[in-house]
C-alpha cells in the first residue's frame, strides 16, 4: 500500500497564488515608465507575500502582520505612487491570506485600522516627493540646505578689529525658516547691510524670504539705489502676496560715516556714546513695492567711539495690544540698560527680554566701534 506524498505547494499557498496574477498588470505598469525603483518595489512585494506566507504556515509569533507596517512605511519613502499601488496591493493579498487563518485575533480591527493609516500616510509621502520630483528624504536634505544657505547670507562679513558686528535672528514658534532676513556686503571699506521682514510670519513667510534673500542678495553691492531696485523688481511681480519692508545701512569704515535709507521699516536707532542715549533716526519711506517710484529721506552721521547703530525689524517692538511707538519706547529703555556695557552678548539677551509673551518673527543687527 503506497502511502500519499504531501503536496510541494500548501493550499493557502497556492490560493495566494492564485491571486498574485492580479498583480501582474500592476507590475507591467511600473516596468513601461518607473524602472527606476522596480527592483526595490519588487523586493518589497516578496518580503510582503513573504510575510503572509510565514505568518499563516509558520508562526505568528515570529511574523506577525505588524511587520506589514515598516515594509509601508518604506515604500512611502523610497517608492514613486505607481510602485506604492502594487506594493499596497500586495499588503491587502498578504492580509487577505492570512485573515481566514488567524480571523480577528491576527488581523482584528485595531491592526486594520492602523494599517489604514499607515497606508494613507505612505500615500501621502509619496504623493509629495513626487511633486517635488526627488527620492527618499533628500526633499528635507534639500530644505536643511537652503536654511544654512540663508544662515550664513544672514552673518555679517568680517569686520576690523576696531568694528564690532552682531546679527540676532529669532523666528516664530522656533522654526527654522522665517520672514525675516539680513544680506550684508563688504567691499574694502565700504559694508552694506540690509535688514528686510517679509509680511506674515514662521514657515508660513520664510518661502518667500528664502525667495528674497537671493534676489535682495544679488541686488547688494550691484547697483547704487538698493532699496529702489528692489522696489521694482517686487512691483513687476505679479499677484498679491503681501507687503516687504526694509531699511539698508551704507557705512564707510574708515571714517565712520553712515548713510541709511528705510522703506516702510521700524526706524533705525544710534547710541551716542558722548550723552549715552539712543537717537532715532529720521530714515523714512513706503512700503517696497507699493509704488513704482520710490522716494526716500535718507540719514546720514558718522560713528565715532563708543558708538552704535541698531537696526531691527517690527517683531522686536510690536506687541498685542501696544501702539509701536511705545513698544519702540520700550526696545530703548531695555538698550539703555543692557547694551551699552557689553554690545556683543547682550544683544541676545536684548532680544528675549522684548519677544518674551508673544510669538513673532525678528530680527536684530548691531554694528559699533569699541
Amino acid at each position: 500500500m503506497t502511502s500519499r506524498s504531501a503536496p510541494l505547494i500548501p493550499p493557502r499557498l497556492r490560493a495566494l497564488l492564485v491571486r498574485v496574477p492580479l498583480l501582474v498588470p500592476l507590475v507591467r505598469l511600473v516596468r513601461r515608465g518607473w524602472s527606476t525603483d522596480r527592483n526595490l518595489m519588487m523586493a518589497l512585494v516578496v518580503v510582503t507575500l513573504g510575510i503572509g506566507v510565514l505568518d499563516a504556515e509558520v508562526s505568528v509569533y515570529w511574523f506577525s502582520p505588524s511587520l506589514l507596517i515598516p515594509v509601508m512605511l518604506l515604500g512611502g519613502l523610497r517608492l514613486r505612487l505607481r510602485s506604492l499601488a502594487v506594493l499596497l496591493c500586495a499588503v491587502t493579498a498578504s492580509l487577505t491570506y492570512m485573515g481566514p487563518i488567524r480571523g480577528v485575533v491576527s488581523v482584528g480591527p485595531g491592526l486594520l485600522i492602523t494599517m489604514a493609516f499607515t497606508a494613507a500616510l505612505a500615500w501621502a509621502m509619496s504623493r509629495t516627493r513626487g511633486k517635488l520630483g526627488v527620492q527618499g528624504l533628500r526633499g528635507d536634505a534639500m530644505l536643511l540646505e537652503l536654511r544654512d544657505r540663508l544662515k550664513r547670507q544672514s552673518e555679517l562679513p568680517p569686520l576690523p578689529k576696531d568694528w564690532g558686528g552682531k546679527v540676532v535672528l529669532k523666528q516664530a514658534g522656533g522654526s527654522s525658516f522665517g520672514g525675516d532676513f539680513v544680506v550684508s556686503l563688504r567691499e574694502g571699506d565700504l559694508v552694506q547691510v540690509a535688514v528686510v521682514d517679509v509680511s506674515g510670519k514662521g514657515v508660513d513667510a520664510g518661502t518667500r524670504a528664502l525667495m528674497l534673500s537671493g534676489t535682495f542678495g544679488g541686488l547688494l553691492g550691484s547697483v547704487d539705489d538698493f532699496l529702489g531696485a528692489c522696489n521694482t523688481y517686487l512691483h513687476r511681480q505679479l499677484g498679491d502676496e503681501g507687503f516687504v519692508t526694509a531699511v539698508h545701512l551704507s557705512l564707510d569704515l574708515s571714517t565712520g560715516e553712515y548713510t541709511i535709507t528705510s522703506a516702510g521699516h521700524p526706524p533705525v536707532v544710534r547710541f551716542d556714546s558722548g550723552s549715552g542715549t539712543w537717537r532715532v533716526s529720521t530714515a523714512k519711506g513706503v512700503v517696497l513695492g507699493v509704488v513704482p517710484d520710490l522716494h526716500c529721506e535718507t540719514d546720514s552721521g558718522v560713528l565715532r567711539k563708543g558708538d552704535a547703530l541698531m537696526l531691527f525689524t517690527d517683531g522686536l517692538i510690536e506687541q498685542p495690544g501696544r501702539d509701536i511707538d511705545s513698544g519702540l519706547d520700550r526696545l530703548l529703555g531695555e538698550a539703555e540698560r543692557l547694551l551699552p556695557s557689553d554690545f556683543r552678548d547682550r544683544a541676545r539677551q536684548l532680544v528675549q527680554s522684548m519677544t518674551s509673551g508673544h510669538n513673532d518673527d525678528c530680527a536684530l543687527v548691531l554694528i559699533w566701534r569699541p
